[in-house]
């Protein structure tokens, strides 16, 4: 065996392991980041929307690394903090930018996650199909399930 095939060889089986490990953790973040991009874990000012408890927590171990919500924010928090951001640093108010559509944009991040998500399937699907050691493959799926789990547990 050349040394170049060696190198070849073992690039492709970390590439293999690492990515079937990876897996559970791309599908996350590519699913919960395509909700956030709508602030679909936040409740409406309004509160005529409240996102259930599962996609708030989600999106807080994608943001925070943790599964506790904080608590909701008081009304007179919510006011102080606007008019916080309509000031600068030193107090004084801000130039107010033009407002522009953010929807096209966020259509676009929405396709991305889409296209990670169906392409982390395709490559998860291609390692079970033409791995020749399917428990190996089998066994880093596993762990990249269990792993942080077991670190959310610490």
């Amino acid at each position: 065996m050349t040394r170049s095939h060696l190198i070849v060889k073992t690039a492709r089986a970390i590439h293999l392991y690492m990515g079937v490990f990876l897996t559970p953790a791309i599908l996350f973040f590519a699913l919960t980041g395509a909700w956030q991009t709508f602030s679909l874990q936040s409740p409406s000012k309004d509160g005529s929307y409240t996102p259930p408890r599962w996609i708030q927590q989600f999106s807080q171990l994608h943001k925070n690394a943790t599964f506790a919500v904080p608590p909701p924010k008081k009304k007179s928090d919510e006011k102080s903090e606007s008019k916080r951001a309509e000031e600068g640093h030193d107090g004084t108010a801000k130039k107010t930018e033009t407002k522009r559509s953010l929807l096209p944009m966020k259509i676009f991040f929405v396709l991305v996650s889409l296209g990670l998500f169906i392409s982390t399937l395709t490559g998860l699907y291609m390692s079970f199909r033409y791995a020749r050691n399917k428990l190996a493959v089998s066994g880093a799926l596993v762990a990249g399930v269990l792993v942080p789990l077991l670190l959310e547990l610490l």
